[in-house]
């Protein structure tokens, strides 16, 4: 298991956990957190799981490509550091790793 840390739209950070090979969007939603709309199911086909990475994790993480990026083109919060957490695999090294849940469109 991981240790993931999310900060909520209210400020609050929540540590939680998640398995290795599976998604960000799914340890948020396993912990309980609901608020992700996560719409589409986490087949990258909307937007609503839209989370900031903490810029000391984008590195590892990773910037969005693709179809992900296209989806968050249409964010009025967008970033640098945006990823949909449904596109984020929990993968070795990704331990400790912080994400804010975006503002809700």
């Amino acid at each position: 298991m991981m240790e993931l840390f999310v900060v909520t739209r209210s400020g609050a950070t929540e540590k939680l956990h998640g398995e290795e090979g599976a998604t960000l969007l799914d340890a948020i939603r396993g912990s309980g957190n609901d608020e992700l709309q996560a719409l589409c199911g986490g087949s990258c086909s909307c937007a609503t799981c839209h989370v900031l990475v903490d810029e000391e994790w984008i590195g590892r993480v990773g910037h969005a490509e693709g179809d992900e990026c296209e989806l968050l083109e249409g964010s009025s919060h967008k970033g640098a550091n945006s990823r949909l957490s449904c596109q984020v695999k929990l993968e070795p090294g990704l331990s400790g790793l912080r994400v804010v849940l975006a503002p809700e469109e």
